[in-house]
């Protein structure tokens, strides 16, 4: 089985290290910060031999020319990108080999142009740096809120027991956030008052599952009669909703 381990690192990234015990390959999602990374890589005994890349933040990629330059790991990223040191450049619905495991690559423009997703059909996660957040999503920098909402649709069709590891720990303010859009979604309520709970034991909110956003995050749910009642969009597309919600996001 795939073995995953999550950590903090900067003010407010997930750190995740994914590692193939059949092969002893070890990879980091993006690489945010290079002394978490190789803390991290130590607390566990593994040798570092990959890095995969979502998009070219600063917050993302700043450990890769080190980690890279110590180790001699491979790096993919995006083909798009403008990322130095990538290796292995992917597009989309490439899929890349990581010991017996194969990842899924799908483009996901909005956040930034150049960003992709791993997507591992076995054993079931996907690794969504700054596309998806629990109970939200990434502000659109570069994209266009058209191309955000499409890219969040790729992942909305993924099978709902997806485990999804993210790039920030943001889920306690989406989570007050949602609330105010679909105050009367119980799943959403419940998530809320686990997300307080945890962030007041100094706990991470994620992994979460992809059925569970679909339930709760409001930006997987511009169809819901009460975000569109709140909204007063009731005959709004799905478009225009949730380019409705991520303006209202970024002002909140």
């Amino acid at each position: 089985m795939l073995e995953v381990y999550q950590f903090m690192c900067r003010s407010d990234n997930f750190g995740v290290l994914i590692h193939d015990p059949e092969s002893g390959l070890t990879a980091s999602i993006d690489a945010p910060e290079t002394d978490a990374v190789r803390e991290a890589l130590a607390a566990k005994g593994w040798t570092l031999t990959h890095i995969l890349v979502t998009h070219h933040h600063p917050d993302h990629v700043a450990g890769v020319a080190p980690l890279k330059s110590e180790t001699g790991c491979t790096v993919t990223g995006p083909a798009k990108g403008r990322i130095s040191g990538v290796d292995v450049g992917l597009s989309e619905e490439e899929t890349y080999a990581f010991g017996r495991y194969e990842a899924k690559v799908l483009e996901t423009p909005g956040h930034t142009l150049d960003h992709i997703v791993y997507f591992f059909p076995e054993p079931g996660l996907l690794f969504a740096g700054d596309t998806l957040f629990s109970l939200g999503c990434g502000r659109v920098f570069e994209g266009t809120p058209a191309q955000m909402w499409h890219s969040l649709q790729k992942l909305m069709h993924l099978p709902r027991d997806t485990e999804v590891y993210c790039g920030h720990e943001y889920t306690l303010s989406n989570a007050e956030f949602a609330l105010t859009v679909e105050s009367g979604n119980d799943a959403l309520q419940d998530r809320a008052a686990e997300v307080r709970r945890l962030r007041n034991d100094g706990k991470p909110t994620l992994p979460t599952t992809l059925g569970r956003e679909l339930d709760t995050n409001p930006f997987l749910r511009p169809d819901s009669s009460e975000i569109r009642q709140t909204l007063g969009m009731e005959d709004a597309s799905n478009e225009v909703v949730w380019a409705e919600l991520r303006r209202r996001k970024d002002r909140h």
